[in-house]
């Protein structure tokens, strides 16, 4: 246990060494000379820094703006955020809730350690599981262990006090979970970035799959009416953001950074001006004597300035950490691609379409909160920056790539709504509401409930349908293209040239 939480609290939870050790593994096994190996680890660890400090600054600018909100208006609320989710599971273990019993916040350390565990070896067998993607986002499933371990002892008590078994069925859910929603989009990861060979380990990877299915319908719906009547003017919702030439004046939006700039100066302007300039004082976020105006002008600014940066992270670690996983996956996981960061999908495909996603989710979040207060919910919840932004912006980058314009709009506005809902019923039922947050992304306002429910009401057959569902889930992806199933991580220019699909990007 020393040495796992020195490799936890030092490299695991910490994505940039976690990053970097990959890319150090990586050309270490394809027996690079040690100047590319210290380069390209280097390299890594700076490409994921920048991202963070763009990630950051997103953040920090916008999460006392969100709660402000709330604050200002005298909600007793609780907040979703992977961190505050992550805080209310530590304060109800502090507190000797009896969800809990005598647990210790130590166990989900343990918890993580079985699940991570787990997740490598069912990509080892992945011949026998069809697992094709690790988990390595480890700041995320520290908060989804916190989580997870929350749920299932709500759902199933008999576990409380059996410390081992119980630690060992939360690994087997978590791990399959992390192992299977990773998988879920690697097809769609490969044919977004043309094969930059990673997939997403994030909070919303079956939302980001349902998404870009749907869309997907959606995107080949439009087509077939197109092919059935050409003469159709083909509407600018149903073309991809990328495609959309805007007439005179409004080609200023076909510039990313200009067009983030003017659509978050509405945005934040709408919402500073209902909290006003004295509250903003108040926080302390701009002195008596500072413009208001200038103050808005700036944080719709910071927040373009801070989504370059991010891009720019991306784009160098992506480079890095491309090359490098083929060495792991040669050696040590045959036919694997590491799970990142959902950002690292921001620069791909359109990048309007991270600015259309969060907005679109912002709107949805907002009137679903609207509805708990004006429907008197025993549990108001208040928008966190991290789901609102992070779920909405990916979902919209992998739905425009499938259904245009229309889809990067409706599906994170969908996602908004559900993040609000689902984590409002879920936080109040198992009692996570009263201190004060809970995770609220994609996933665990939807996905996570499911399972909390069935396994709750069906007790440990309800635990078994979980699992089963979970593995099934690669078995039937499998099923859909086994000839070339694992091509597509092995060889994707082979891949593509076997499926006869052009480079899109």
């Amino acid at each position: 246990m020393v040495v796992w939480e020195f490799f936890v609290n030092n490299i695991l939870t910490k994505p940039q060494y976690m990053v970097g050790l990959i890319v150090l593994v990586g050309y270490l096994l394809l027996r690079k000379p040690w100047y590319d190996t210290v380069g390209g680890t280097l390299k890594a660890i700076v490409g994921y820094m920048i991202l963070s400090t763009g990630s950051s600054g997103l953040i920090n600018t916008i999460k006392p703006i969100l709660y402000g909100l709330g604050d200002r208006f005298g909600l007793q609320a609780a907040i979703i955020d992977p961190y505050n989710g992550q805080n209310a599971v530590q304060a109800g273990v502090d507190a000797g809730n009896p969800i809990v019993g005598g647990s210790a916040f130590s166990q989900v350390m343990i918890l993580m350690a079985i699940a991570f565990v787990a997740n490598l070896i069912l990509v080892r067998l992945n011949r026998i599981t069809k697992l094709r993607s690790v988990f390595t986002t480890g700041n995320v499933q520290i908060q989804q262990a916190s989580t997870a371990f929350w749920l299932i002892l709500f759902a199933l008590p008999a576990l409380r006090g059996q410390t081992t078994v119980t630690l060992i069925i939360m690994a087997v859910v978590l791990g399959l979970y992390w192992a299977v929603g990773t998988n879920l989009l690697v097809g769609y990861a490969q044919e977004l970035t043309d094969g930059a060979g990673f997939s997403l380990a994030h909070q919303q990877m079956f939302g980001v799959f349902v998404s870009t299915w749907l869309a997907d319908k959606m995107g080949k719906a439009d087509r077939k009416k197109a092919e059935q009547n050409p003469n159709r003017k083909q509407s600018v919702f149903d073309k991809k953001l990328e495609d959309i030439e805007l007439p005179g004046w409004m080609q200023l939006f076909n510039d990313n950074m200009v067009c983030t700039s003017l659509l978050m100066l509405i945005f934040f302007g709408v919402i500073l001006a209902i909290l006003g300039k004295n509250y903003i004082v108040g926080l302390e976020l701009m002195k008596e004597t500072d413009s208001f105006f200038f103050y808005v002008f700036g944080t719709a600014l910071s927040f373009a300035a801070n989504l370059a940066i991010l891009q720019l992270g991306v784009r160098t670690m992506v480079a890095e950490l491309t090359v490098s996983f083929k060495g792991i996956s040669d050696k040590l996981l045959p036919s694997a691609v590491p799970g990142v960061d959902c950002a690292v999908s921001f620069s791909f495909g359109s990048p309007n379409a991270v600015t259309v996603g969060f907005l679109a989710g912002a709107i949805g979040e907002i009137i679903a909160i609207l509805v708990l207060i004006f429907a008197g919910s025993p549990t108001i919840i208040i928008a966190g920056f991290i789901p609102m932004f992070f779920d909405n912006a990916t979902i919209a980058v992998f739905a425009n790539s499938k259904g245009g314009f229309k889809a990067a709009v409706i599906f994170p506005f969908i996602s908004g709504l559900l993040q609000v809902f689902g984590s409002a019923a879920i936080a109040t039922w198992v009692g996570l509401a009263e201190y004060g947050g809970y995770l609220g992304m994609w996933d665990w306002a939807v996905v996570w409930p499911i399972f909390t429910v069935i396994m709750k009401f069906a007790g440990f057959i309800g635990l078994a349908i979980v699992i089963i569902f979970l593995i099934a889930i690669p078995q039937l992806q499998y099923m859909k293209d086994p000839e070339h199933y694992f091509l597509e991580v092995d060889d994707y220019e082979e891949y593509k040239k076997q499926k006869g699909i052009e480079t899109t990007y």
